[in-house]
């Protein structure tokens, strides 16, 4: 099996063939250009679909064809729509995690989520479509990451992974949850002493315990 095969393929929550996904991503997708396709998929998500705290926007979503059907979700559910899209145009797409501060303020910590697409000139190549906002500027810059939050506590952490699958935790979260407020309520962390039982490599951590953002 191709080693890029599962980040092609359909499931219950990344629904890549349903017929509206379907058709978001035709009307997305640039013939012959995989790159060029990525950043509208990108910048459609980011831009047409509300961050779900931001707006105050209910229902909580988690499917990525949900997501797309109430034009709102929070990060997870946002990165669920995107590499929905991603693979429906058949460019394989994956899913990363962040811990960062709920409150910019320290304790408590929360999983963000975001996305990953693998671009054969660039490789694997990182995104954020969680939604621009002041102090908030993520964009679609390949070979340069330019993702929503830089790491500013050493509680915080990016971690190398790139998932074929939500998380579960990230999944229940959404799954048990009926509105944005339950969400924020419910947000799922991993902690340090976690990873290696949950698999979770480093990839970078935060220099020093300062304010930091937000999902």
């Amino acid at each position: 099996m191709n080693d890029r095969e599962p980040y092609l393929k359909q499931s219950r929550v990344i629904d890549v063939d349903h017929p509206d996904i379907v058709q978001l991503a035709r009307s997305l997708q640039v013939a012959g250009d995989e790159v060029a396709t990525s950043r509208r998929c990108f910048e459609w998500v980011r831009d047409e679909i509300r961050h779900s705290r931001d707006f105050q926007a209910n229902p909580a979503t988690c499917r990525a064809s949900q997501v797309l059907q109430h034009r709102t979700g929070y990060c997870y559910a946002k990165s669920h729509l995107l590499v929905a899209l991603l693979r429906a145009c058949g460019i394989p797409a994956g899913f990363c995690y962040q811990r960062l501060s709920v409150n910019d303020h320290g304790g408590p910590y929360c999983l963000h989520g975001y996305a990953a697409i693998w671009l054969e000139a660039f490789g694997w190549y990182r995104v954020d479509p969680r939604g621009n906002k002041p102090g908030v500027e993520a964009q679609f810059d390949p070979p340069v990451e330019r993702l929503a939050f830089p790491l500013q506590s050493r509680e915080e952490y990016d971690f190398e992974n790139i998932f074929a699958e939500p998380l579960e935790s990230v999944l229940s979260a959404l799954q048990s949850s009926s509105t944005w407020q339950e969400v924020l309520d419910a947000l799922p962390d991993v902690k340090p002493e976690q990873f290696d039982q949950l698999g979770l490599k480093i990839r970078r951590q935060g220099p020093q315990a300062t304010a930091c953002n937000l999902l």
